[in-house]
């Protein structure tokens, strides 16, 4: 990809004639992008469709918090790009011809239904004796319980946790300080976690990271997305999921048992109610279906 990629790069310079600053500013997107594919184990653009460029730009917009106009313009780096590859036939279909409002990536998110979100969370044994299992299904707990973003995740410090309150503090996007419930299900797997899992996995003791690599360090944002894969595999899902799928299933699941959205809007850390805003979209398309499935005159 990054021979391709560098390929694409002179055409701009010598057959599109664009200028120094412009293809330099190209070469930071794409290569941004090229770097992401690597890290999520896309070998190709070909294997790299649309489903992964939504993934990016979400990435981009979620963990990295860039601004709309920034995501903007790395959409059309990726556009120019993709519609190069399938001029010269080094892809089969310009995926990304279809994406043409500036605004698409505020298309309904995709998230799990409870039994999928069930057979995820049990993906690994409840059992096991593994510190590195113990320690994964106490993140996919977390995730979905307390609705966080991967970076959050990764961020948590030993001391964040409030078990007389039931809470987790969370450092979310501009050092913004936030307090989360945690359901019955994530203490008592944080619970097991920092008495067998973590103790093990603390080398030094000196990390103050709640979760922990096999080294004893912090945990990468990298290694979490695995984890949501591997879990996904093991439990027959075939969706294509990642971290954030288990914030967005979070608060779709609130918002259909009745949650106020400001409440959501609060434990999810947006700072704007019109990004919530979003999962009343989700909830009108459940309404819709009950409606088209039980509705006489549907």
């Amino acid at each position: 990809m990054e021979k391709t990629l560098q390929h694409f790069l002179g055409y701009l310079t010598a057959e599109r004639g664009l200028s120094r600053n412009s293809t330099s500013a190209y070469a930071s997107d794409l290569e941004d992008f090229v770097q992401w594919l690597r890290e999520h184990g896309f070998d190709s653009f070909t294997s790299a469709g649309r489903d992964a460029i939504l993934e990016y730009l979400e990435h981009c917009r979620d963990d990295r918090g860039l601004e709309t106009v920034s995501i903007a313009r790395r959409l059309v780096a990726i556009k120019i790009l993709y519609r190069y590859l399938f001029r010269e036939h080094l892809i089969p279909a310009d995926v990304t011809d279809v994406m043409d409002s500036p605004k698409f990536w505020r298309i309904l998110p995709d998230f799990l239904n409870v039994a999928e979100v069930d057979a995820l969370l049990n993906a690994y044994p409840v059992r096991a004796q593994d510190p590195l299992v113990i320690r994964n299904r106490c993140i996919l707990e977390l995730l979905y319980s307390c609705g966080l973003r991967v970076s959050e995740c990764v961020n948590l410090r030993f001391g964040s946790v409030r078990f007389d309150e039931r809470t987790i503090r969370v450092l979310g996007k501009g050092s913004k300080e936030r307090i989360v419930p945690m359901g019955d299900a994530a203490i008592r797997q944080l619970k097991r976690y920092l008495e067998r899992s973590r103790p093990e996995l603390a080398k030094d003791g000196a990390a103050p990271q709640l979760f922990l690599s096999n080294h004893g360090r912090k945990l990468d944002r990298e290694r979490v997305w695995m984890v949501v894969k591997e879990a996904a595999r093991l439990a027959g899902i075939t969706k294509n999921i990642h971290p954030h799928t288990l914030r967005h299933s979070f608060a779709s699941h609130l918002l259909e048992n009745g949650a106020d959205l400001r409440v959501i809007q609060e434990m999810l850390g947006h700072a704007d109610i019109s990004t919530t805003q979003i999962y009343t979209h989700v909830d009108e398309n459940r309404l819709l279906g009950v409606f088209n499935k039980f509705h006489p005159r549907a």
